[in-house]
């Protein structure tokens, strides 16, 4: 019998594991239908139309990454780096216009979706579309976080939270080096 016992608890530890591992894919998926249910005032407040918007392919190296961008763009954008809270340009901005993705230029975020978070880089409630992004799982430094990249290009562009008191129940913290801002009035 204690041989038995010594059989089945390994067993059991598997197959629990495996569970938690399909409901994580759930919870993500939760998360994506979340997203998309919600609306953005994009449309009729902002100059850009969010149905207008092609997402192609950029395919460039990383040497042409690097003669293109900053090395501290690079390192964000393309080695998943992280700019120091409060000390970047766009975590204060009250400005409205549009967000681009600092590599490539797709539209990404608006300033109707910008709010407050008091984490010292600018937060986001929702893309101009769901299409623009998309969502990595990221095990970096024994944790598991959300990653948000470009859908055109596959640049890094920060992680995703959840937070209450928004409409989908989550903050996209996003680095400003990653990302271009052009005012409405352009």
């Amino acid at each position: 019998m204690k041989k038995l016992k010594l059989f089945l608890v390994p067993i059991a530890a598997v197959v629990l594991i495996a569970c938690g591992g399909q409901e994580k894919e759930k919870e993500q998926e939760n998360i994506m239908t979340q997203v998309e249910g919600v609306e953005v005032q994009t449309q009729a407040q902002d100059p850009i139309n969010a149905d207008t918007i092609d997402v192609g392919t950029v395919n460039k190296t990383e040497e042409e990454w690097r003669e293109i961008l900053s090395p501290e763009a690079y390192h964000i954008l393309r080695e998943a780096g992280t700019e120091r809270a409060f000390q970047n340009a766009y975590y204060d901005n009250e400005e409205e216009g549009i967000y681009y993705c600092g590599a490539c230029g797709l539209p990404l975020y608006s300033s109707n979706t910008k709010f407050h978070s008091g984490t010292g880089w600018p937060s986001f409630y929702a893309p101009i579309d769901p299409k623009l992004v998309k969502r990595k799982l990221d095990t970096r430094f024994d944790m598991e976080r959300t990653e948000v990249v470009c859908a055109q290009c596959g640049s890094h562009l920060g992680h995703i939270f959840p937070y209450e008191g928004v409409p989908t129940g989550e903050r996209h913290c996003l680095n400003s080096l990653a990302l271009d801002f052009k005012p409405k009035d352009l």
